[in-house]
């Protein structure tokens, strides 16, 4: 709907299929105002009503009418009835100065007053049986024709009093064989349409209230017309449209009700409605497909060979067939018509045409999302011509001509525009190649239209898209769908000479017996590598965890039939595939049948057609579930490459527990048949949902448990050893969170831990799902205040950050909630041992904390996906959300506990120990690092920071310290050395309350090149941090702990270490007191002190050392260690230690067979 008004900005507002009203400026095609209307609140029709927008939604139950400048609703007004049936809007009838909406729905036909959404009258149509396919309103009339098809396949037309509703005439005449689909409007008093077979065309004329019919085989029109005809919806005075054999007939239907063919077109052709251009004047526009250009003529409705307007446009890119055409006229300067064409393409992308250009393009395909993948970007190469990383020589000699213009003071308004497009392309964010932190890559999202995009995780950009021709609609494939999408082949070791890839799995329908069509396109450029249409249907896509040579990953494709397909369809595949041929199952759930069953492999496939990568299946065991009492609403498992770091966690006690970590296992939820519909259709005592873990290679039930009460909608997420779902409870009226938590006990025996870092257990003993686990679980249940869309669950690289769940609430945002908080080992009085161990005492409701909203103030519209990807930090991790609107951001749900702003290659990563941290609430991203300075200005910058340092003030001396810490830690230097007096003014620092913080991070920066560690050890560095170390808290402490690791790596500063009487207890009490890489720093000085021989740095080096290992240990500092390890403990802290204590029992300094550790 165009408004385009003499005063004030020229705007069209429109509905999407996603249910969303908005109003878009003409000239650049931004938003001025949206409203997303619910998922069940389809908009059926919108139309002009005086100065307001109306809309009819939700089955043609409500009509609200919304004020044109700023989106404000004015009035709502609801037209519920009995019946449902077909919604129709009409607006362009007056009664006195009110302009009132006609609308039929539900049975009734409703005036509706335009002023205060008042209903005038309503007219029943519920006994005549009507299936309503037009209103008419004669113009200058007070006349209202209804006419559909009645009963018996009687054609109906009711006469109707616009002014109060009064039936003045009905008349109604049978139609033989009756009516196939819609009728199209030739007149006020005409109507064309098909007969049910297809191949005849009938006009209707009801003049005078007299019904006539008139019969016109197609065929008389159109030689060779093989098949049926289709209506082309259109509502142009006098003509309509059929196509046949895929071109479009354009038939004029003359005074006497005679039919004339007026022109073919071959191409395929969008029409739009009739457009009012002066008084008993219309004009229509006609939109073809040509190859890579689009033809847009608009005629006169009349008069069809006159051409108001013909203009050639050629398409930016592949966007599909013209959808649909939507016209405006304005008024040139020299007084004639000009036209503006709105187009929506096959893609979902929306275009603005006007003198003969594209003035602009929405792509609001991405809108409808349906699924996500990501792909790395390409790793960045030494001597890659400029020309080639711009893309193209020409590009790159236009930024730098725009530049120039810039400098000189000659650029335009566009030039500018388009000079700082060039500088936010060029940023750090958003280049096109891999970052050191991993935080730069490629979202891969396929949307409902079929088309695939690229978006750069850094700015949001769209890198490439690329509409899937292999699902183009096509004699073969008349309905195509799109699946989903798989990382089909991804470059380690091939990096820098290939290009990742993505498989699309479509089909040709939306049954499951459809034909499958595969895609396979290059995740870098989006060019289609190739695609294959598929003789078997595909019901069910397994990626297997193996790779060819190419590095191809193997994926099996299950088809209706229950056959199993490989793919690739290599010899190389198939041996691989071979060789674990025993080892794959799957499962397949049917939710309407209430049957879950297992498979397995058992032979190639037998048949008349062989196919040697083809094989048979038989089911293993399935699971039937009562239809009268229990009904399938959800599963979910475990993400295929969720990573777990750890699989034992030590509670308060020192003990230890084992988690139950299976891919095989599987959440599902069921509910009563009643309790299957909306939320209080049902009674507490009548409905019930029953939560099962089950193991789907065996189909064993290992968890089940009965909420009481309770029903649907389940959302639910399950990572590691635990699931976490949210349901609704009906006795309480509230919404429930309820976690499970599930360990095993046959690993009772390995909780002595001198036998895990000793290597002696039976960890790695083969685990079987035929072998009976011996499991125990743990459940709570919360109150949680919102409705749910959507759960997900952070994930990183190496699993060690703390966990938080992502929720997306019913008001479009995303909470992040510690997964602490759905420990089930809360307790209302934890003890001193569970506080500490980071225990939450318990609450009856789970807290909603402001700040926890990681989508901050905004809200991501029609929420309904969220998608976690992992970055190279272990801290960090991506969030995408997508519905309506896209989100990204990074969470760090441990704090960046990695993410220095410098990188430490050699470095070992600091983090905060994430069971005492309290919740950590994103903040946006920082700002990019500084770019380092120069030699010179570092030498001018170390000389002023050691007068201030030496001689200032203490204000004077903690800016000195700010000053460093703004210019080193970004990016530490390795050229040229700290000067001396410098170095020791920072290691005073150290016991300086106020400025310790900035020390240390100081002292870890230039201890990170070997020629400052020398100068650290001479300035007292060693002995100041083993003094003040004990009185550090947190990160601090890391820092310092980080460097005097650090300082070890040279032979004096081991030495100082060794000789410091403090530095023994000083390390077991930190070994003790902090966890993490805390504990792992504290551990690698210990092994420097006792371990003796060479000394390994961070880096990997190795020095020989002269000096003699000091006296053994007492016996305590052995127990401190072995104690340490039992906590939370990195890996390498954990190599550190059982090195430690090997080489102590190896010297004889140590003895490991007391206190019942015999054996050893």
């Amino acid at each position: 709907m165009f408004h385009t008004q003499k005063t004030g900005r020229k705007r069209v507002v429109v509905s999407t299929e996603e249910n969303v009203l908005a109003s878009l400026d003409l000239r650049h095609g931004e938003i001025f105002w949206r409203h997303v209307l619910g998922p069940n609140d389809v908009i059926d029709g919108i139309d002009a009503l005086g100065k307001y927008a109306v809309t009819l939604s939700s089955g043609g139950s409500i009509l609200r009418a919304w004020n044109l400048p700023d989106g404000q609703m004015v009035w709502e007004s609801s037209l519920q009835g009995p019946k449902h049936s077909k919604s129709l809007l009409l607006t362009n009838f007056k009664i006195e100065k009110d302009n009132v909406a006609l609308v039929f729905s539900n049975g009734h036909l409703h005036a509706v007053s335009g002023i205060d959404g008042e209903v005038l009258w309503k007219k029943d149509f519920e006994a005549e049986s009507l299936e309503v396919q037009k209103i008419i309103q004669p113009p200058g009339s007070d006349l209202v024709y209804v006419v559909g098809i009645g009963a018996s396949s009687q054609f109906e037309v009711f006469q109707i009093n616009a002014r109060n509703g009064q039936l003045l005439k009905h008349e109604s005449a049978p139609i033989s064989g009756g009516l196939s689909g819609e009728v199209s409007l030739v007149s006020s008093e005409t109507l064309g349409a098909l007969d049910s077979t297809g191949s005849n065309l009938i006009t209707i004329s009801f003049h005078d209230g007299k019904i006539s019919f008139q019969q016109t085989p197609i065929s008389n029109l159109v030689e060779e017309s093989y098949g049926p005809a289709v209506l082309v919806p259109s509502s142009v005075a006098g003509i309509f449209a059929i196509k046949v054999n895929a071109i479009t007939i354009f038939i004029r239907v003359t005074g006497e009700g005679k039919l004339e063919v007026v022109e073919k077109i071959t191409n395929e052709t969008a029409v739009s409605d009739a457009l009012s251009i002066s008084e008993g004047q219309q004009a229509f526009a006609l939109v073809q497909n040509a190859g890579s250009e689009i033809h847009l003529t608009v005629k006169m409705a009349h008069d069809w060979d006159v051409n108001l307007l013909k203009e050639h446009i050629r398409m930016d890119q592949p966007r599909g067939l013209v959808s649909k055409v939507f016209i405006n006229n304005y008024v040139r300067t020299d007084r004639s018509h000009g036209f503006r064409a709105l187009i929506v393409m096959e893609d979902h992308s929306l275009l603005l045409l006007q003198q003969g250009e594209i003035v602009w393009s929405r792509e609001d395909g991405l809108a409808s999302i349906i699924d996500v993948t990501t792909a790395e970007l390409p790793v960045e190469k030494d001597g890659v011509s400029v020309a080639k990383v711009e893309h193209n020589l020409f590009e790159w000699l236009k930024g730098h001509l725009l530049k120039l213009k810039g400098t000189l003071m000659l650029a335009s308004p566009e030039d500018i525009a388009a000079i700082q497009s060039i500088r936010l392309k060029s940023s750090e964010k958003s280049k096109m190649t891999r970052d050191h932190n991993g935080f730069r890559k490629l979202l891969i999202v396929l949307t409902s239209a079929k088309k695939l995009f690229a978006l750069h995780t850094g700015d949001g950009r769209i890198v490439w898209s690329h509409l899937l021709q292999s699902l183009h609609k096509s004699e073969v494939c008349q309905q195509p769908i799109g699946l989903n999408l798989y990382q089909w082949q991804v470059p380690h070791h091939h990096a820098m000479d290939e290009n990742p890839s993505v498989l699309v799995v479509g089909r040709c329908g939306p049954s499951l017996g459809a034909p499958g069509v595969l895609s396979f396109v290059d995740a870098y450029t989006g060019k289609e590598l190739s695609s294959s249409s598929l003789v078997h249907s595909v019901a069910q896509v397994i990626p297997l965890p193996f790779t060819d040579s190419t590095e191809q990953r193997v994926h099996l494709l299950i088809d209706a039939d229950q056959h199993a397909h490989l793919y690739p369809k290599t010899p190389e595949a198939i041996g691989i595939f071979q060789r674990e041929f025993s080892n794959i199952y799957w499962y397949s759930v049917e939710d309407d049948n209430g049957i879950i069953k297992g498979h397995a492999l058992k032979s190639k496939c037998t048949g008349e057609a062989v196919d040697e990568f083809c094989f048979d299946t038989r089911e293993l065991w399935s699971i039937v579930f009562p239809s009268e009492s229990e009904k399938i609403i959800a599963t979910v498992t475990r993400k295929l490459n969720e990573v777990v770091h750890t699989q034992a966690k030590v509670i308060a006690d020192h003990d230890v527990m084992y988690k139950y970590i299976s891919r095989n296992a599987l959440f599902v939820a069921t509910v009563a048949p009643k309790a299957s519909g909306e939320i209080g259709s049902v009674t507490p005592e009548e409905s019930w949902l029953v939560a099962y873990v089950i193991d789907t290679v065996t189909g064993r039930i290992l968890h089940r448990v009965t909420h009481h009460g309770s029903q649907g909608p389940v959302q639910a997420v399950f990572s590691e050893n635990w699931v976490v779902y949210h349901y609704f409870n009906l006795r309480a009226h509230r919404y429930e969170m309820s976690v499970i938590e599930i360990y095993d006990q046959s690993r009772a025996d390995n909780k002595d831990v001198l036998k895990l870092v000793l290597g002696k257990h039976n960890l790695t003993s083969p685990v079987s799902s035929y072998s009976r686990p011996e499991i125990i679980t743990k459940s709570q249940s919360y109150f949680f205040p919102h409705s749910v869309k959507a759960i997900a669950v952070t994930s990183t690289a190496k699993g060690i950050t703390s966990k938080q769940l992502l929720i997306g609430t019913i008001g479009d945002q995303v909470l992040a909630l510690d997964k602490r908080f759905l420990d089930p080992r809360r307790s209302v009085n934890p003890t001193q041992a569970e506080k500490e161990e980071g225990i939450i005492p318990l609450t009856d409701s789970l807290p909603i904390i402001p700040q926890s909203y990681v989508t901050h103030a905004l809200r991501v519209e029609g929420l309904r996906g969220i998608v976690t990807v992992p970055a190279k930090l272990e801290s960090t991790t991506l969030f995408f959300a997508h519905g309506v609107d896209l989100f990204l951001t990074q969470l760090a749900p441990s704090r960046t506990f990695t993410q220095w702003k410098f990188p430490i290659p050699t470095s070992p990563p600091l983090h905060h120990n994430p069971s005492h941290s309290t919740p950590h609430f994103q903040l946006p991203p920082p700002s990019p690092p500084p770019p380092p300075l120069s030699s010179a200005n570092l030498q001018e910058l170390f000389h002023i920071a050691e007068v201030q340092l030496s001689t200032g003030s203490q204000s004077e001396q903690l800016a000195a310290l700010q000053l460093l810490d703004r210019s080193l830690v970004p990016n530490p230097p390795s050229d040229p050395i700290c000067p001396p007096e410098l170095m020791r003014g920072i290691v005073s620092n150290l016991k300086n309350k106020a400025g310790v913080k900035a020390a240390t991070k100081i002292l870890l920066a230039l201890c990170l090149a070997e020629g400052n560690r020398h100068v650290a050890v001479e300035a007292g560095a060693v002995g100041a941090v083993v003094e003040v170390v004990t009185e550090l808290e947190g990160a601090a402490a890391e820092r310092a702990l980080a460097a005097l690791e650090l300082m070890c790596t040279v032979p004096e500063g081991a030495a100082e270490v060794r000789s410091h009487a403090l530095a023994v207890p000083v390390m077991v009490s930190v070994m003790g007191r902090l966890a993490g890489r805390g504990r792992e720093y504290a551990i690698s000085v210990i092994s420097v002190i006792y371990g003796g021989g060479c000394v390994r740095g961070v880096s990997g080096e190795e020095e020989e050392e002269e000096e003699e290992m000091v006296p053994a240990p007492p016996e305590e500092v052995a127990r401190a260690v072995v104690l340490a390890l039992q906590g939370e403990c990195t890996a390498r802290g954990r190599r550190k230690g059982a090195q430690l204590l090997k080489t102590l029992q190896e010297y004889g300094r140590l003895d490991l067979t007391q206190d019942g550790n015999e054996g050893f």
